[in-house]
């Protein structure tokens, strides 16, 4: 079986790649002299990619296979890595480069999430999912330092800012040529899906509410990356330790505790563990939202643990409850990724407000409705029930 785990989780650790856009865009704005504003559209692209094609490659996956999905995928990726590595692009022909990105790895998570319980030993699932979250987090973090370090390279330091493309296409090639060794009896839907049968699974409260749970999830992950410096130092914390305890402690943190995460389901149910990662989430947000400069890093290393395994959790015990539709599924969770782009804004307007620390209610609430959510009465088959706690 680890064998077979082997290629999804180094699929999930590609995913990383997409979050390297984000460090990349300086370099891309001093290389084109373009403003701040105009070189986040790289990061821009990957995410409008996730709300746009989720639920798409949650059919796709349902009609051709997960695996040639993932396939697909990886496809996409090198070929969007390749342009870069040969010539320098122009910057629209770049943006276009980035977006087959940004389908590709919607591709790959859309269809990596459920085919890791095609993989999984019984019982495994959730365990093994966690853990490809963390090859996630370690991939997101591996890819962004690429983008600084590679360049000091002899082989690659001629050029530039595309100096890290090479690696990352070399990178979804043996990806690709080990996922396509990969042999698994995938779980199918008896019919076909379409748009109609993804949309109409939103009608069971047991899928919206878990579908707005990631949605409210993403949004106050993205809080956190986005906020936490500025409102650290607010709290009164000094700037070099706002930025060694701010958004990097914080993914450290999610990384770290995304790694344990099968560990500890060794000794507890997902459910269970559900809850507790909810508790700290809420934890976290409320030492943040109420405490002083002093307790800000404590407030950051309860959030960044708490926060590190909801998606695997609340995922897993969804697609438990309908396996047969676990591509439909997926692409509605990846989807609601969406969140992170909306619930921000929110954030963002209380901050100009003038709320300070306060805003940090909007996370605050984010993870009152999981921890109302991972209460929920379970059904025979252990998972979230639609009835009322």
């Amino acid at each position: 079986m680890k064998t077979k785990t082997g290629p999804i989780l180094l699929a999930f650790f590609v995913m990383g790649v997409a979050d390297a856009m984000g460090p990349l865009s300086e370099a891309v704005r001093k290389n084109y002299q373009l403003s701040s504003t105009v070189s986040t559209l790289l990061s821009f692209f990957v995410f409008i990619a996730f709300a746009v094609f989720s639920v798409p490659g949650g059919l796709l996956a349902g009609k051709i296979g997960k695996k040639n999905l993932l396939l697909l995928g990886l496809g996409l990726n090198a070929a969007a890595m390749l342009i870069p590595c040969l010539w320098e692009p122009g910057f629209v022909f770049l943006l276009g480069c980035i977006f087959v990105l940004g389908i590709g790895t919607t591709f790959l998570q859309v269809a990596g999430n459920p085919i890791m319980r095609d993989v999984s030993a019984p019982g495994r699932y959730s365990r093994n999912l966690s853990l490809a979250q963390g090859f996630k987090g370690v991939g997101s973090t591996v890819s962004s330092y690429l983008v600084t370090a590679v360049s000091g390279i002899i082989l690659f330091n001629q050029m530039g800012w595309r100096a890290v493309f090479p690696i990352f296409f070399i990178l979804m090639v043996i990806t690709f040529v080990w996922t396509a060794t990969l042999k698994v009896s995938e779980t199918k839907a008896e019919v076909p899906p379409s748009i109609h049968s993804s949309l109409a699974l939103l009608g069971k409260p047991v899928f919206a509410l878990a579908v707005l749970g990631i949605f409210l999830y993403v949004g106050a992950e993205a809080c956190l990356g986005r906020f936490l410096l500025p409102l650290l130092e607010e709290m009164g914390v000094r700037q070099e330790l706002a930025s060694k305890f701010g958004p990097a402690f914080f993914f450290l943190m999610l990384t770290a505790g995304r790694l344990l995460g099968p560990v500890v389901l060794h000794w507890i149910t997902p459910r269970m563990f559900f809850t507790i990662s909810a508790v700290l989430g809420l934890l976290g947000g409320a030492i943040l939202m109420f405490g002083n400069g002093l307790l800000g890093p404590l407030g950051v290393l309860a959030a960044g643990l708490g926060y590190a395994n909801i998606w695997p959790m609340l995922f897993s015990i969804t697609v438990e409850e309908d396996p047969k539709h676990s591509s439909e599924l997926s692409g509605l969770m990846c989807m609601a990724i969406a969140g992170g782009a909306v619930i921000p804004l929110l954030m963002g307007k209380l901050v100009d407000l003038g709320w300070g620390k306060s805003a940090f209610l909007v996370p605050v609430v984010c993870f009152l409705y999981l921890f109302v959510l991972s209460l929920r009465k379970e059904t025979k088959k252990g998972m979230i029930s639609p009835e009322k706690a």
